[in-house]
Formats: structure tokens, C-alpha cells, sequence
């Protein structure tokens, strides 16, 4: 079992940035594959970002391409998303999660681990 703990979230402006971390304890980390998702108010969970076990492979959503980065650190058990130049469009809550399989997914329903999520706040 993995437990997942995000942190990092807060209130920006406009055309900053926010770092968010996820520490996992539990079984092996670097047996996981991590997606970052988020959940704005009335909308469905929607994909950021994934990065491979490794952290050789990354994939984004077109939407934060260019601006978000996901990185890992397999000894410290800790995934990161860098966010810059952050839109209002970006408020949510944050997510991240942990899946098993070989492959790097977009679909939450591949994701069996979770963590609580991060308030995001981009203020215009």
C-alpha cells in the first residue's frame, strides 16, 4: 500500500509560480508510475501530467504543456509539479497518484493510490 501526501498549494497571482510535492511511504516508490490531476469546482477530474517509474517519460496535458514540469525523486519517495506562469484557468485542487502498471496512463481510473489534494488559487 502507498499513502500519498500533497503539499505546496496556496494562493499566487497571475504569471507566477507554485511548486507542489507529493511524499509517498509505503511499498517501493520507484514501482510507480505518478500522475498529477486536478478538480475545479463542478468539473469532472481532469489529467495534468505523468512521469514515468524511471522518470525518463513524461506526458502532459496540452493545456499546462510548456508551463508545468514533473519530476521524481525515487530516493527521497517524492514527486514534484513545478508550475509557471500560472492562468485562473489552473484553479483547482490538486492530486496526485500512484499506479502500477508498466505504462504511464491519463485515465484517473488507472490511478489506485491517491493522496488528499492541494488547493490551487490563481488570482487575476
Amino acid at each position: 500500500q502507498v499513502q500519498l501526501v500533497e503539499s505546496g498549494g496556496g494562493l499566487v497571482q497571475a504569471g507566477g509560480s507554485l511548486k507542489l510535492s507529493c511524499a509517498a511511504s509505503g511499498r517501493t516508490f520507484s514501482s510507480y508510475a505518478m500522475g498529477w490531476f486536478r478538480q475545479a469546482p463542478g468539473k469532472e477530474r481532469a489529467f495534468v501530467g505523468t512521469i514515468s517509474r524511471s522518470g525518463s517519460y513524461t506526458d502532459y496535458a496540452d493545456s499546462v504543456k510548456g508551463r508545468f514540469t514533473i519530476s521524481r525523486d525515487n530516493a527521497k519517495n517524492t514527486v514534484w509539479l513545478q508550475m509557471n506562469s500560472l492562468k485562473p484557468e489552473d484553479t483547482a485542487v490538486y492530486y496526485c497518484a500512484a499506479e502500477s502498471s508498466l505504462l504511464t496512463s491519463r485515465n484517473p481510473a488507472a490511478y489506485f493510490y491517491w493522496g488528499q489534494g492541494t488547493q490551487v488559487t490563481v488570482s487575476s
